[in-house]
Parts: C-alpha cells; structure tokens; sequence
C-alpha cells in the first residue's frame, strides 16, 4: 500500500526540522534551498509554496527554537526556591549538549547582520523575551541586577560556544550569585542563617 501523500503541516515540520539541523551546525549562508529538499524530502515546489523565499524558512526557524528555548529555560526556573542557581544549571545543560555551537539568534545575526528585517526582528524578540524573564527571576525593582544577569548569560553562551561544557554556566552562575549577594546588601536584605 502506498505512503499517503506529505500534508503541509508534515513539510513544515520536515523542513524546520532540516533548517535548525542544518543552519544551526553549518551557518544560514552555507546552506541552499536545494539542500534543504534534499535532506526534508519536501518537493522544490512546495518548498516554496510554504516558504516563499529563504528569509520567510530562516525566520519561521528561529521563531520556533525561541519558543521551545524560552519555554525550556520557563520551566527549569519557575517554581523552585533558586531560580538563579536554576537558570545557569539549565544553560550548563544546554552548553554540554552534543553538538552546541552557541546562540542561534547570535549565531543568524552575526551572519546576516541588519539585512533581513524579518529575521532581526526575530532576533529582537527573543533577546526582549530573555530579558523579561530574567527580570521575573532577579525580582521586583531589580532592573539593573536582570540586565547584569543578560550580560552573563549572553557571555556564558558565547565562552561555552568557543569551550562546550558546563564550566562558563558554572562560573556565570557564581558570578550571578555575587551580583545578587552585593545587591542584597545595598537594599539590606540579609538572608536569614540558620
């Protein structure tokens, strides 16, 4: 019996699927449009139908890895008694995945730079997103400590790009941790010891 016919629904996902595959471990640029029906299986045609032009395939990849990245990092904070601890431990994780070549938003827009709007307003997003929950993590009135908290998450991503492992997550998170211990004792709040 014959396979049934690809929907479109399926050749979306073959085809963001073969996109964060490819444009995440070989660059955006290196990566044509031929070689992406190649590796989905997805027909030139209706590759095209569904992603009218590359921009439209790398911007629906992207906006799918920041729901998946932000929802991940959503759920290793929330509820815990250390979202701070928490937040380093999950990109600690990520940073040890096989395969990790740093921030992909970083990573497009390093390649791209300001041409695609559609793409950096992607990139804008996410960075926007990343800053809010950080702020949700560092608490009320503590604007300044969720902007130092973006600085080491941003500079722990791109050590661990050049070093893979969980050591620029673990030296960001005791970094983090001073940063929250100095703020502290600015606004005096000591912790209770037992």
């Amino acid at each position: 019996m014959p396979a049934a016919p690809m929907n479109d629904e399926e050749a979306r996902t073959r085809l963001l699927d073969a996109a964060e595959a490819l444009f995440y471990s070989e660059g955006i640029q290196a990566v044509g449009m031929d070689r992406l029906r190649t590796e989905s299986g997805v027909p030139l045609k209706r590759l095209y139908r569904l992603y009218p032009a590359k921009e439209s395939l790398v911007t629906a990849y992207l906006e799918r890895r920041d729901r998946r990245w932000i929802a991940g990092l959503r759920e290793a904070v929330t509820g815990g008694a250390d979202p701070v601890g928490a937040a380093f431990d999950w990109l600690g994780r990520w940073f040890s995945e096989p395969g990790f070549r740093g921030c992909a938003f970083l990573n497009a827009y390093g390649e791209l730079g300001a041409g695609p709007a559609g793409v950096l307003e992607v990139v804008r997003r996410h960075k926007a997103e990343l800053r809010t929950l950080l702020a949700e993590i560092a608490g009320p009135g503590r604007e300044d400590l969720a902007e130092q908290l973006l600085l080491l998450v941003e500079g722990a991503t791109v050590v661990a790009a050049l070093e893979p492992g969980p050591g620029a997550a673990a030296r960001a998170r005791e970094a983090a941790y001073a940063l929250v211990r100095a703020q502290d004792d600015r606004n005096g709040i000591h912790p209770a010891t037992e």
